[in-house]
């Protein structure tokens, strides 16, 4: 078999502490998950069922320890947000996953940002279309290295925290999710078969805001370590 083109190489995040890559599949995102991001965004944070949208895989921008990544400020915005999020990384396949089964199928996590064109998001959320212009655009979901869950254990607790040329903006719980990671995963499966590879961002707190050529975001999670990226 012969391609019409050489098909890209596959999107790859290193795993911590090793020389491995975990390739990626699909990237799933959590909509709305902490109360209080879903208040500052106008909605009401009662726990329903969670929703989901997707990045594809090749906008995952990997990057190693000690690594400062560098991301073009995109075109056809004048609101380009940040959101720190954690990120689980499915190692084992599975559809409709038991919620006590759920977190076997997580190999491990990662810190992670959900990028996002703000304003191009809510005009296509105020006239009922979907967001893949304000959300899956180009390198629009970085990562810090994988942390097999063998080795960190597995998170219903932890701080994060998100700054910005180093003043704090972003700071809460992994506890406070609305869906836990558990319950994320067995909900999710119900609708996608799960594979090795597939990345779910967890949802974002509150404290999200705007950033511009020249900033410098880092972004934590306790075990995990910090990520920083410049825009540029």
């Amino acid at each position: 078999m012969t391609f019409v083109f050489p098909p890209e190489p596959a999107v790859a995040v290193p795993v911590a502490g090793s020389g491995d890559q975990f390739p990626v599949r699909r990237v799933y995102c959590v909509g709305r998950n902490y109360a209080a991001h879903a208040r500052e965004m106008g909605f009401d944070p009662d726990r329903e069922p969670p929703f989901f949208f997707c990045k594809p895989a090749d906008a995952v921008v990997p990057a190693g320890y000690g690594q400062v990544l560098e991301l073009a400020y995109p075109s056809q915005t004048s609101n380009y947000h940040y959101e720190a999020e954690l990120v689980a990384a499915i190692g084992k396949s599975g559809a409709d996953i038991a919620l006590e089964r759920a977190l076997d199928h997580v190999w491990g996590y990662a810190v992670g940002l959900d990028m996002t064109r703000r304003d191009l998001q809510i005009k296509m959320r105020e006239q009922g279309r979907p967001w893949e212009i304000g959300k899956a655009f180009d390198r629009s979901a970085p990562v810090g290295p994988i942390h097999p869950a063998a080795q960190v254990g597995h998170f219903d607790k932890g701080e994060l925290w998100l700054m910005v040329n180093g003043q704090s903006k972003q700071k809460s719980d992994i506890s406070k999710l609305i869906w836990s990671v558990a319950e994320t995963v067995a909900y999710l499966s119900r609708f996608f078969r799960l594979e090795p590879g597939d990345l779910i961002y967890t949802g974002t707190p509150e404290g999200v805001g705007a950033v511009g050529p020249g900033d410098v975001m880092r972004v934590g999670i306790d075990r995990l370590g910090e990520l920083t990226v410049k825009v540029v």
